[in-house]
């Protein structure tokens, strides 16, 4: 039943689930490590074709996904999240192999991943409607009148590269628990981490037949997916770009984006300025920098700005970057080299517009190192985009109105944070910042599996986490009865 879990970690024979049965490709695509350089997983190519099938079955499964009863679509999340957890360690290495995550943050990501399909189980307890008085009004009469909530039938998830376990089942787990079918397309970069997960949703004693298909490929598959009329949800993560893309293509459709952001923190002078230096260096430089909400600009007060960026480039040395195998190595490689070539190309950028270099900016045995630009300007490219690298840029303001103003003129709106010991400041703070969520002494890069999460602006539309997610993936269905 487990026989998936192997200690090569390779699919050898790559196969793809179309509903509950597994079938095998001729056209398959290698995985290489971004650390070793060796071939890692295997996955069949996929056609638009095979996407179609995978949309047909999914609409057909529905006919019994709409009708499983409550019971069973919860014991069927909790029965995924045991087995997960009973293979967590070889969860974490694939994790490894596939995307060089070190192998600590590996960890906790199956460790998320299990939380995060036990609290959709925990959800859907609560997903109810609610009576309406329809005799509020003088034109209105006493009714039972009433609404629930509904599965909207086939769901599709396109998901990325970053966390390619945890975002697919803050997806896939809402989406079959909400009593759906779906359609799942995994990051290229990861397929065998998406299959070993599938293969669990499928194996489970309460799957529901058909219920679950991932197919693999890239623009083609997408496409498909997007131009289908038989998804009535489309949850996205990625790029804006491609967003844009699904904005314009997918039709009459719900469509939910998480897009990226360009996330900032204000240090004021009030702020515990070691404690501050810490979480930023950790903020910015997690997973390579390679975080929605990685912290990339740093606004720090005047009067402070000098300490605190000695503090921060003497944190920042102290992490390891190396072999993701090893126990305490903090970062690892980019995911490819297109991405390490754009981040020496946006350093060398800013340094040729007079930013200064404090730390960082190298190449070691294949990993960028962790960064930090000084007397960074708002027309540089390194703060005005998203750069999804180890790089964070450092900005001196004269106050808060100025640092919020600079925070807020950007096309991203995902999550911003603040230091602070002063109460009226955190106050006028949350209420400033135009964006999906604040962190008050914290970095904008936290983030819990249980809270409402997405953005504003280009960071996207609708919000992640099992509760709203569960509404994303569900309708509204009202009732009048008369008597």
């Amino acid at each position: 039943m487990f026989g998936i879990f192997q200690s090569n970690h390779q699919i050898n024979d790559a196969k793809i689930f179309m509903g509950s049965s597994e079938e095998t490709r001729e056209v398959l695509t290698e995985r290489k490590s971004p650390y070793s350089g060796e071939v890692v997983s295997k996955a069949p190519l996929c056609s638009a074709e095979d996407t179609q099938r995978a949309l047909a079955i999914a609409q057909e499964a529905t006919k019994e996904t709409k009708k499983s009863p409550l019971h069973q679509r919860i014991s069927w999340l909790e029965d995924v999240a045991n087995m997960l957890e009973e293979y967590q360690e070889d969860m974490a290495m694939t994790l490894v192999n596939e995307v060089a995550k070190p192998l600590a943050f590996a960890r906790v990501e199956v460790e998320r991943c299990i939380e995060t399909i036990r609290l959709t189980a925990k959800e859907l307890v609560a997903l109810h409607g609610e009576t309406i008085p329809t005799d509020v009004a003088p034109s209105g009469k006493k009714t039972t009148a009433y609404f629930t909530r509904v599965p909207v039938g086939v769901v599709a998830c396109i998901t990325p590269f970053n966390f390619p376990l945890n975002l697919v089942a803050h997806k896939i787990a809402p989406a079959l628990g909400a009593g759906n079918a779906v359609v799942l397309k995994p990051t290229p970069e990861a397929p065998l981490t998406a299959y070993k997960l599938a293969k669990l949703f499928n194996n489970s004693q309460y799957a529901i037949k058909d219920a679950l298909s991932v197919v693999y490929g890239d623009v083609e598959v997408g496409s498909t997916l997007v131009k289908s009329s038989i998804p009535r949800v489309l949850s996205f993560t990625g790029s804006v770009p491609v967003g844009k893309i699904i904005t314009q293509q997918a039709g009459i459709k719900k469509v939910s984006l998480e897009l990226g952001g360009n996330a900032a923190t204000f240090i004021d002078k009030s702020a515990d300025l070691e404690y501050a230096a810490s979480r930023c260096a950790f903020g910015a430089f997690v997973n390579s920098g390679q975080v929605c909400i990685s912290l990339q600009r740093i606004y720090v007060h005047e009067d402070i700005y000098e300490e605190f960026s000695e503090i921060i480039a003497r944190e920042t040395k102290t992490l390891k970057v190396g072999s993701p195998y090893e126990e305490d190595t903090f970062m690892g490689p980019l995911i490819d080299e297109e991405s390490l070539h754009r981040a020496k190309t946006w350093v060398a950028s800013a340094q040729n517009e007079g930013a200064k270099l404090l730390t960082g900016g190298e190449v070691v045995d294949g990993s960028f190192t962790p960064t930090i630009m000084a007397d960074v300007t708002d027309d540089m490219k390194i703060v005005c985009e998203e750069v999804f690298a180890p790089i964070v840029s450092l900005v001196k303001v004269s106050s808060y109105e100025e640092a919020i103003a600079k925070m807020n003129n950007s096309p991203y709106g995902l999550q911003f944070s603040i230091f602070t010991n002063d109460l009226k400041l955190t106050q006028r703070f949350i209420d400033d910042a135009e964006c999906g969520g604040v962190v008050i002494n914290d970095i904008p890069t936290l983030r819990f599996d249980v809270q409402p999460y997405g953005g504003s602006k280009l960071s996207g539309v609708g919000r992640e986490g099992p509760r709203w997610a569960l509404e994303e993936f569900t309708e509204i269905k009202s009732v009048v009865i008369c008597s």
